[in-house]
């Protein structure tokens, strides 16, 4: 998924050969339904917007000019679609209630959900990533899961690599609030007393 084989189909399309999309909407079409759905948490507009970022990106196409990732570009379409989605919806989603959390608190964790098997782990954020505000799932995923650089994000959500990593924070925050609920008290104590 190199940028080079990115342009090579964005050539193809602009000189004519529409099939080439194809490509394009096969490569990308799970992460920006993905990130649609973080944004929206709503499957039937996460579907919608996925289908309007793709229109706007092929309409859009001759403006691309490789200076960032194609994958960059798109996610930046689809993160303003999701915006102008909610903003039409004027939907309002009610904040996680944050306690204060101390660095240990949250480093600590972050230990109990690395010791358990990759695959739990994975399943119990992504179920939790679904409870946080539409903005805070999105930079999450794009940083954790699709391993992004906050000079990347920030091209993507149009702010500061600098406040990108700010709002990661204060998302990593919420994210283990929630947990902290989830996960089991035993295990957090267990962890607890083996950091001591």
């Amino acid at each position: 998924m190199t940028t080079n084989n990115d342009q090579y189909y964005i050539s193809q399309i602009i000189n004519g050969d529409t099939n080439a999309f194809s490509v394009l909407v096969d490569r990308y079409k799970d992460l920006v339904f993905t990130l649609a759905l973080r944004m929206l948490k709503n499957r039937e507009e996460a579907e919608e917007v996925s289908q309007d970022t793709f229109i706007k990106t092929y309409k859009a196409l001759h403006k691309f000019k490789g200076d960032s990732k194609f994958s960059t570009w798109i996610y930046k379409v689809t993160y303003n679609t999701c915006l102008d989605r909610l903003k039409k919806n004027k939907k309002h989603f009610n904040d996680v209630a944050i306690d204060e959390f101390t660095e240990h608190q949250i480093k600590t964790i972050d230990n109990a959900l690395d010791r358990m098997e990759q695959q739990e782990h994975n399943k119990i954020i992504q179920d939790c990533l679904t409870l946080l505000p539409n903005d805070d799932s999105f930079l999450l995923t794009l940083y954790y899961f699709e391993a992004h650089s906050l000079e990347e994000i920030s091209k993507i959500v149009g702010i500061t690599a600098n406040h990108v990593k700010v709002k990661i924070f204060r998302s990593r925050k919420k994210l283990a609030t929630i947990l902290k609920s989830r996960l089991e008290p035993e295990i957090i104590e267990y962890y607890e007393r083996e950091r001591q």
